[in-house]
């Protein structure tokens, strides 16, 4: 995986946020207009009129019923809003009614305390708090449709430099696109306020050429090797609450709940954001994920060192 970029929306790589970037531009230049003139008058008076005049007892001279003053203070201020909202719809507009093209890649993600389900319904894959694109060229666009919703509260899911923020609110289905321009990992977050690990709701999307991507396609629909030295973890992972809550491809486990960990260890970082995926890490999100990320809905297994060893031996091989 490519290092991660910081989140910035005046840099963008998609075609959505390209969008979004040039109207804060038109929307900063207004303002950045009006904050100069006004702090320009302001000042300008501090300076000719401050001074304590020499006989205080004279008022200076007052002005009433102003036709023009009250024409400027009051159009002035509807065109500056007529022309923020024109030029906002036009954008807005622009970007929720492109249409989907029939080769265009469709994901659906899900938005649960604290973390990101994520669907591809055409391919048969499912994992978490990752998304993975083909990167789009002028030769061969690749656009990528994204259904948003949510199983619980209301969650907002936020890339900045591939699109703007979409609320994911139960029972409710909504949908962002995005069409990214350069290859590289791109981080996105729960922009609304979702409960305690609010914070710790991240979200990784990995940009690929296009090869690459149709390899990690490919790694995705397969099934896991078994390894002999892991077959005790697997019995282990069987015969406890897990397979109530997690998914794992060609085992006992079925749940939804939590997070598939068919590929567990194809994943950069575990409770979405909360540490680097490592093997150490992992055996310690497993003996008590709380420790890691507080409130997490994943109880801590009370397993000894020797049943902690069985299963982190066998989750490390699903990759």
């Amino acid at each position: 995986m490519t290092p991660i970029e910081t989140p910035n929306i005046f840099a963008p790589v998609s075609t959505p946020a390209f969008a979004i970037r040039d109207l804060s531009f038109v929307v900063l230049a207004i303002t950045a207009a009006i904050f100069v003139i006004v702090a320009g008058f302001a000042v300008y008076t501090l300076i000719r009129f401050g001074r304590r005049p020499a006989n205080p007892e004279v008022e200076p001279a007052q002005v009433y019923g102003s036709t023009q003053i009250e024409l400027a203070w009051a159009v002035v201020p509807l065109l500056i809003v007529v022309v923020l909202f024109l030029v906002t719809a036009r954008y807005v507009w622009g970007i929720e009614r492109r249409p989907q093209p029939p080769d265009a890649l469709e994901i659906t993600v899900v938005g649960n305390q604290w973390w990101w389900e994520v669907r591809y319904p055409k391919l048969g894959i499912v994992t978490a708090n990752e998304i993975h694109v083909p990167v789009s060229d002028e030769a061969s666009p690749a656009l990528t449709f994204i259904t948003i919703r949510s199983v619980d509260v209301a969650h907002s899911f936020w890339v900045p430099q591939l699109a703007g923020k979409m609320d994911a609110i139960p029972n409710k289905t909504n949908r962002v696109w995005i069409e990214p321009r350069r290859v590289g990992t791109f981080v996105g977050q729960c922009a609304e306020y979702c409960g305690l690990q609010h914070a710790l709701m991240l979200l990784v999307v990995v940009v690929h050429p296009k090869d690459e991507f149709r390899a990690w396609i490919a790694a995705q629909q397969t099934t896991p090797a078994e390894v002999a030295t892991a077959r005790a973890g697997r019995e282990l992972f069987s015969s406890l609450a897990c397979i109530n809550c997690h998914n794992v491809r060609a085992t006992p486990g079925n749940g939804v709940f939590g997070p598939d960990l068919t590929h567990l260890m194809s994943r950069s970082t575990l409770g979405a954001g909360a540490v680097r995926n490592t093997p150490e890490n992992l055996r310690a999100w497993v003996k008590d994920p709380g420790a890691l990320k507080a409130g997490a809905l994943m109880p801590a297994m009370k397993l000894d060192d020797a049943q902690l060893d069985q299963l982190v031996a066998y989750l490390v091989t699903l990759r």
